[in-house]
């Protein structure tokens, strides 16, 4: 199969430190140094972020905050200040917008920055990754690290080689090398299941995946099989998108105790449906489909959809639907975790953002 020959671009990735757990070191002076976790307490709660001293001892993000106290045993719990995280993040995205209009966050603290032409006239993307990253510091006090490559694939994994408070860039030449000894479980998009099932067929680096037809991928992966054909040739054509279209508007709630009757699911459902409701209304967004979230107690997750003719956003509505999905079928276990999402929404115009690319890098 012969590739096309793409337009060289230039794309950093930055991705900013624990980001939430270096935000609360640098405003309670007394955590840093300490093994913090944000997130629910070690009952019921979740870690959010970890800071890198607790990390050294596998605390993660996801994890529950009981197996985080197990695994670190000194873990400090903190309560979770995304009004201050929001706050910071938008002096960061004003950095950016200093270098380049073709920002896409990706969360409040990584986004992908496009500058094969950028507003300072510097032709190196590598010059331009560190002085934002010396930026970003300079104002926040907090550590970036860095991404820089000829698309957004590559420029995601390249800024996590060199983390905490680095960089690294992969340059047009050094792409090819670098993909065929990058080890699978390395690609961004490549989970832990998908690479054990490319273990068993004697895939473990990018040279291996790239022996592989595409015929022979797309069998055993489906549609990703394509993906990873493209990617590990150094092909990636998504572009940095500065307005990303939002798919989904969510809130959810995990629970103190177990709950184990709809009846007193209702009750949870309301509270959770009065604040999806206020973020809706608040970002001026409606949405046509419905989905309810149930986690049992076995940590297994189901979802109920229904997609109705009409726009919504307001609370009743969305309880009405959400009360009748729990309804739908019989629950399994008791209940852990409920969530309500609003999606196909008003805000899916779909607008493209083209480039003229033309620049070396």
């Amino acid at each position: 199969m012969e590739m096309e020959t793409l337009p060289v671009r230039k794309i950093i990735h930055i991705d900013m430190d624990a980001f939430f757990a270096s935000v609360e070191q640098l405003d309670n002076p007394e955590l840093k140094g300490k093994p913090i976790a944000v997130g629910g307490g070690e009952l019921r709660g979740v870690v959010a972020a970890a800071s890198y001293e607790a990390r050294k001892f596998g605390v993660r993000s996801a994890l529950s905050g009981r197996l985080a106290k197990e695994l670190c045993p000194d873990l400090i719990f903190v309560k979770p200040r995304f009004e201050r995280y929001k706050e910071i993040s938008q002096i960061i995205l004003k950095i950016f917008l200093e270098y380049t209009d073709l920002v896409e966050p990706l969360s409040l603290d990584e986004a992908y920055l496009d500058v094969t032409q950028n507003k300072k006239g510097n032709p190196s993307a590598t010059l331009l990754a560190t002085e934002i990253r010396q930026r970003i510091f300079s104002e926040t006090c907090l550590t970036a690290s860095a991404g820089i490559s000829i698309n957004k694939f590559l420029a995601k994994v390249a800024s996590d080689i060199h983390k905490p408070n680095g960089q690294k860039t992969i340059a047009p030449d050094e792409v090819e090398r670098f993909l065929e000894n990058l080890p699978v479980q390395k690609f961004y998009g490549i989970g832990k299941v998908t690479a054990e099932k490319m273990f068993g067929f004697g895939i473990f680096e990018g040279r291996h995946l790239k022996e592989k037809p595409l015929d022979f991928l797309v069998k055993h992966f489906g549609k990703p099989g394509a993906h990873y054909y493209h990617i590990v040739r150094g092909v990636h054509k998504s572009e940095v998108k500065p307005n990303r279209i939002r798919k989904s508007v969510g809130a959810e709630r995990t629970f103190f105790e177990n709950l184990t009757s709809e009846l007193f699911m209702v009750e949870q459902l309301q509270k959770i449906c009065e604040s999806l409701s206020k973020s809706l209304h608040k970002n001026k967004i409606s949405g046509k489909t419905i989905t309810l979230k149930i986690k049992y107690s076995d940590f297994s997750v189901h979802t109920r959809s229904k997609t109705l003719p009409y726009f919504i956003a307001d609370k009743m509505l969305i309880l009405e639907t959400a009360q009748e999905l729990l309804y739908q079928e019989k629950l399994q276990n008791s209940v852990r975790l409920l969530g309500i999402s609003l999606s196909n929404l008003n805000t899916e115009k779909k607008e493209k953002v083209s480039v003229q690319l033309k620049f070396a890098f």
